[in-house]
C-alpha cells in the first residue's frame, strides 16, 4: 500500500488519519516530520514547511487540502511531480452564500445601520434596486461564476473580469490587464475571488482600488496576499471606499491586537466563506491515492505555470 504524509502547522490535519484509513484500507499516515512521512509516495498538504518536499525521496504526488495551491508553489524547491487540489461542488455553494449575503450588507445598507446602531441612532437610507447597483467579480473561475450567476438571477448588474476571455450570459465581461481599469471603473461592489499567483500578489492596492468608484465597497474572499492592505485604510479613511468585508489575510489567524478588527468600516470575518470538509478532502485524495497505484490519470492536477 502507499504512504501518505501530513505536511501543516501542528494538530491540523488530524481528522486526516482516521478518514485515510478507513478510505485506504493498509495505508500509513504519518505527520511531518515524523521518520515514516519523509519515506511517503503522497504528500498531503496545507502551508509545509519550506524545503520538505524536496526532501522526501520517495514522493509522487502532492495534494493540496484546498481549491488554491499557492501555499505549496510559494515554495521554489518544491519537487517536479504532479500536484492536485480539492474541488468540492458544496464550496461553490458555500462561497456564492458568502457573496450575496457581503453584497446584501453593503446594497441594504447593513453596514451603516450596524454602524448606527451602536450609537442609538435610527435613521434610514433609500433604498436601490439591485438592477441600479454594480458588482464586479474579480476572477471568473468556478467560484466566481457561480456567484455572477446567482447575482444576475437576483437582478443585480453584474460585471467580471477574468485573465483571458470568458462569456457569461447576463454578466459584461472583461478580460486582459488593459481591461481592468474600466471594469474597476463601473463596479460599486467588488467581490474578488482571483486564484494567487505572482501576478496578482498585491493586485489590490492603491492604483487599483482607487480607480473603484467613489462610496463602492471591497468583498475579500479570495487570498490575503491579494491586498495591499495599508492602501485599503488609506482609501477608507479619505472617504473614497465605504467599507470592506475581509475573510482572508496574509497571516491566519488575524491577530486579536491587529489594527483591521478596529478600523472603521471594516468587517473582519474569520476565514469562513467556504470551507471543504474532511470527508471531502480525505475522499478526493484516496481517490487520486488508487488512482497513482494504477498507473490512471489523476483528478484536478495543477497547470503550474498557471498556478491553478
Amino acid at each position: 500500500m502507499i504512504t501518505v504524509a501530513l505536511l501543516s502547522r501542528p494538530g491540523l490535519m488530524d481528522p486526516m488519519q482516521a478518514l485515510l484509513a478507513r478510505e485506504l484500507p493498509g495505508v500509513t499516515v504519518a505527520s511531518w516530520p515524523e521518520s515514516a512521512a519523509r519515506d511517503a509516495e503522497l504528500a498531503v498538504c496545507w502551508k509545509p514547511e519550506p524545503g520538505a518536499l524536496a526532501t522526501m525521496p520517495k514522493l509522487k504526488l502532492i495534494h493540496s487540502i484546498a481549491a488554491g495551491v499557492d501555499n505549496i508553489l510559494s515554495d521554489p524547491t518544491v519537487p517536479d511531480v504532479p500536484l492536485c487540489r480539492i474541488v468540492d461542488p458544496d464550496i461553490s455553494a458555500a462561497m456564492t452564500e458568502f457573496v450575496l449575503w457581503g453584497t446584501l450588507y453593503f446594497h441594504r445598507d447593513f453596514d451603516r445601520v450596524v454602524s448606527n446602531g451602536r450609537n442609538g441612532v435610527w435613521r434610514r437610507y433609500e433604498q436601490r434596486a439591485a438592477k441600479d447597483r454594480r458588482v464586479g467579480i474579480l476572477g471568473l473561475g468556478e467560484l466566481g461564476s457561480a456567484a455572477a450567476i446567482r447575482l444576475v438571477e437576483l437582478g443585480f448588474a453584474v460585471s467580471a473580469w477574468s485573465r483571458s476571455p470568458k462569456a457569461l450570459a447576463g454578466v459584461r465581461t472583461y478580460s486582459g490587464a488593459d481591461a481592468l481599469d474600466d471594469f474597476l471603473g463601473e463596479t460599486e461592489i467588488l467581490v474578488s475571488l482571483l486564484p494567487l499567483t505572482a501576478s496578482t500578489v498585491g493586485l489590490l492596492n492603491a492604483g487599483r482600488l482607487g480607480r473603484l468608484p467613489k462610496g463602492a465597497a471591497l468583498i475579500l474572499c479570495s487570498r490575503g496576499e491579494h491586498l495591499a492592505t495599508e492602501d485599503l485604510v488609506a482609501l477608507l479613511r479619505s472617504g473614497h471606499l465605504r467599507g470592506a468585508v475581509l475573510d482572508v489575510f496574509e497571516h491566519e489567524p488575524l491577530p486579536a491586537d491587529h489594527a483591521l478588527w478596529r478600523e472603521p468600516g471594516v468587517l473582519v470575518t474569520p476565514h469562513m466563506a467556504a470551507i471543504a470538509s474532511w470527508q471531502v478532502i480525505a475522499q478526493q485524495v484516496a481517490e487520486n491515492a488508487r488512482r497513482l497505484l494504477r498507473g490512471e490519470t489523476l483528478l484536478n492536477v495543477v497547470d503550474r505555470a498557471r498556478g491553478y
